[in-house]
C-alpha cells in the first residue's frame, strides 16, 4: 500500500511537471493561430476561435524569417559536425592512446566545463573582432567547434566497447586510424547521435552570441530575428508567437526524431566511469 502511494505521488509530480514544461509550447502554437484580440485577452484563451494561417504569411512578409532560419540551420549544422569530429577524435585519444600526462590533461580538459560560458564571452568577442569575423559565419561558428562535454560523453561510451575487438584488430595489423574508423565510429552511433542532437538543439537556440557578433539582417539567426516582430508602438503577440512556432519547428522535428538516441546515449554515458 505504501509503495503504491509513493508511485502515485511520483507520477502526480511528474504529470504536473510535464504540464508546466509543455504549457508554454502548447500556448505558443495555439496562440499563433489566434487573432490579435484573442492573443492579448486576459485570462489567456486555451483554444483559438479559428485557424488564422494568415498570421504566418504576415510574419514572412514583415521579416526575412526564411533567411534567419537558413542562417540558424547553417550555423547549428556546421557546429554539430565540427563537434562530432573534434570530440570523437579527442575521446578516442583519451580512451585508447597512452601518452604521458594523459590523466592530468583529461582532468584539465574537464575543468573547462566548470567555467561559465559568460566568462569567456568578452575574450571570445575581442578575438573574433580582431580577426575581422564580425557579421560572418566564421564568427558564429568557430568558437563552438570543440566541446569538453562532448569529449567526456563519447569517452565514457568508448570505454564500454569490448576490449577483445581492439586486441583482435591489432593482431590483424590495424592501426589507430583504422580502429577509429572501422570499429569505434560504427559501434558508437547512439552516442554520436546523442551528441549531434544535443549540439544542434543547443546552438539552434543560441541567443546572446549571435546578438553580439552580428549587426545586419543578412547574418541574423532566427532567435534574434523573432525579436524584430516586436515594435515600439505596439506588439501583435499572435504574430510574435507565429514566428516562434516557425522557429521551433526544425528543433521539434529533430528532437522527435532523435529523442530515443538522446536518452540512450546520455544514460549509457552516465553508467560507467
Amino acid at each position: 500500500m505504501r509503495h503504491r502511494l509513493q508511485s502515485v505521488l511520483v507520477y502526480a509530480v511528474l504529470a504536473v511537471s510535464a504540464v508546466l514544461v509543455l504549457y508554454p509550447v502548447y500556448y505558443a502554437i495555439t496562440a499563433s493561430f489566434m487573432t490579435q484580440a484573442e492573443a492579448s485577452a486576459y485570462p489567456p484563451k486555451m483554444f483559438p476561435g479559428g485557424l488564422h494561417f494568415d498570421n504566418f504569411l504576415q510574419v514572412l512578409h514583415l521579416v526575412p524569417i526564411g533567411r534567419f532560419i537558413l542562417n540558424s540551420f547553417i550555423v547549428s549544422a556546421v557546429i554539430m559536425l565540427g563537434q562530432l569530429v573534434t570530440a570523437s577524435l579527442a575521446a578516442y585519444a583519451f580512451s585508447f592512446i597512452s601518452f604521458k600526462g594523459k590523466n592530468a590533461l583529461f582532468a584539465m580538459f574537464l575543468s573547462t566545463m566548470m567555467i561559465p560560458w559568460e566568462v569567456t564571452v568578452i575574450p571570445n568577442y575581442l578575438t573574433v573582432k580582431s580577426w575581422g569575423w564580425l557579421d560572418t559565419y566564421e564568427g558564429l561558428i568557430v568558437p563552438f567547434l570543440a566541446t569538453a562535454f562532448g569529449t567526456f560523453l563519447l569517452r565514457q561510451f568508448f570505454l564500454q566497447l569490448p576490449a577483445g575487438l581492439f586486441e583482435a584488430a591489432r593482431i590483424d595489423g590495424c592501426g589507430h586510424l583504422r580502429c577509429f574508423t572501422r570499429i569505434v565510429l560504427p559501434l558508437s552511433r547512439p552516442a554520436l547521435a546523442t551528441l549531434g542532437v544535443y549540439s544542434f538543439l543547443t546552438h539552434w537556440n543560441m541567443y546572446l552570441w549571435p546578438l553580439l557578433v552580428t549587426n545586419g539582417e543578412k547574418m541574423r539567426t532566427v532567435q534574434i530575428g523573432i525579436s524584430m516582430l516586436q515594435f515600439e508602438e505596439m506588439t501583435s503577440w499572435n504574430l510574435v508567437l507565429a514566428g516562434i512556432t516557425l522557429a521551433m519547428l526544425p528543433s521539434l522535428l529533430l528532437l522527435a526524431a532523435g529523442i530515443k538516441q538522446l536518452v540512450r546515449g546520455i544514460t549509457a554515458g552516465a553508467v560507467k566511469g
